[in-house]
């Protein structure tokens, strides 16, 4: 199945070339700008076998690299994803990588670099990666903070590629495409967005997705009245402050209901 991915700029280009040259990469954009889906799109490009993980704080270099099991009275080893993509020489994916511990990101240092290697502590065994593996992480800034943040030693090692919400024509086009709508039902979501984004500035932590663009557009073919689905699909997800949600659904309204 094609990811569909419809890139804003030369990230598809930068992101093969850092495949080819043994690079890994480092995805950095707001929610819902396209990062998982341009590693999708690209793994199937590159023929390339994709292996996600989803980093939270609990995150260990066990669960990333492997363990030894009891099964059937039997103590087995059991290679983690990390390890798993090393060996098939996949992609690995590790997604909003500032949420693992990070003691954990130190694992992946050896990877990164001209080693290419990961030590498998307890095995005694070292793998070196084969041509075709790949790294990629990816975060959103929007988020980082002091105690959330890539080491200067594990950011050295990348190739940054900022990912930022698509231009007006492009997020049209990828509503179309992504929903199944016409074009009028994508450019007044994209009016829309482009709106409640504005409003980064005036205290919302952050503007609407193309992610939940697509979402409202989904409901709106379903059936669902665009008012309904821009509130439940936008401004409801956006924000819990009665204030704030007022004006979201207010603007929904006026945007969905324009021509």
């Amino acid at each position: 199945m094609n990811a569909g991915y419809i890139a804003s700029g030369a990230e598809k280009e930068i992101f093969r070339a850092a495949w080819a040259n043994g690079l890994p990469v480092l995805l950095k954009g707001p929610t819902g700008c396209g990062k998982t889906r341009l590693v999708q799109a690209m793994a199937e490009d590159l023929a390339r076998p994709l292996v996600t993980v989803a980093c939270h704080e609990d995150l260990t270099a066990g669960d990333l690299v492997g363990r030894f099991l009891l099964r059937g009275g039997e103590t087995v080893w059991e290679d983690g994803p990390l390890t798993r993509a090393v060996r098939q020489g996949g992609i690995c994916y590790l997604d909003e990588i500032v949420e693992a511990r990070a003691d954990t990101t130190v694992v992946i240092h050896p990877l990164a670099d001209h080693r290419r290697e990961l030590n498998i502590e307890r095995l005694g065994e070292y793998l070196t990666a084969p041509p075709e593996f790949m790294l990629v992480l990816s975060y959103n800034p929007g988020y980082q903070s002091v105690l959330k943040d890539l080491k200067p030693s594990t950011r050295q090692r990348m190739v940054a590629i900022e990912l930022g919400y698509p231009t007006p024509e492009v997020e049209q086009r990828i509503i179309v495409q992504e929903a199944q709508v016409d074009t009028a039902l994508a450019r007044r979501l994209v009016r829309l967005g482009q709106a409640i984004r504005a409003l980064t500035d005036e205290g919302l932590a952050e503007g609407a997705s193309t992610r939940t663009l697509i979402s409202t557009a989904r409901l709106i073919r379903s059936g669902i009245a665009p008012n309904v689905a821009a509130d439940v699909a936008i401004a409801g997800p956006l924000s819990d402050d009665p204030i704030a949600s007022r004006q979201l659904r207010e603007m929904a309204r006026i945007y969905m209901s324009a021509n």
